[in-house]
């Protein structure tokens, strides 16, 4: 992984990947594209390309947008109280380039901790799992089952 130039990166995103990174907005449910997306890999920041979740994380809320039960790292992301529109959430956000990610709730299923982080597809890359070494992500291959 090389190191990202965030105000190049950002000219190079699609308007909906802007408008979701960068204003917080959402994708309409059942539209992103890794919502019934289940190839091996891992999801990286569409920004900067950091490493956020994996495939093996990665499950069927039915909620219309991909669902992880926990981040590959903690330290990655950041949560932060989120009271728009007259509701109690928790955004959840990329650490590095700040990129809006989506949000975080405890309605997952509990044999997988009980979280549901609710993400949009348009602030993810997928790194499918023969392409991590090329890429620079090998060292997480053995995350991905």
């Amino acid at each position: 992984m090389t190191e990202f130039n965030k105000e190049a990166r950002l000219k190079e995103l699609t308007e909906l990947e802007y408008e979701v990174t960068q204003n917080a907005a959402t994708e309409r449910p059942f539209t992103g594209q890794y919502d019934d997306f289940y190839e091996q890999g891992i999801y990286v920041d569409i920004v900067s390309g950091k490493p956020l979740f994996t495939s093996s994380d990665k499950y069927d809320a039915g909620c219309g947008w991909p669902s992880f039960s926990k981040p590959i790292a903690d330290d990655e992301i950041e949560e932060l109280e989120d009271n728009t529109y007259g509701m109690r959430r928790i955004e959840v956000r990329s650490k590095d380039a700040d990129s809006h990610l989506g949000h975080v709730f405890n309605d997952g299923p509990a044999e997988l901790g009980g979280l549901r982080y609710c993400i949009n597809s348009a602030s993810l890359r997928f790194v499918p799992l023969a392409d991590m070494d090329k890429e620079g992500y090998g060292e997480l291959k053995g995350l991905v089952k």
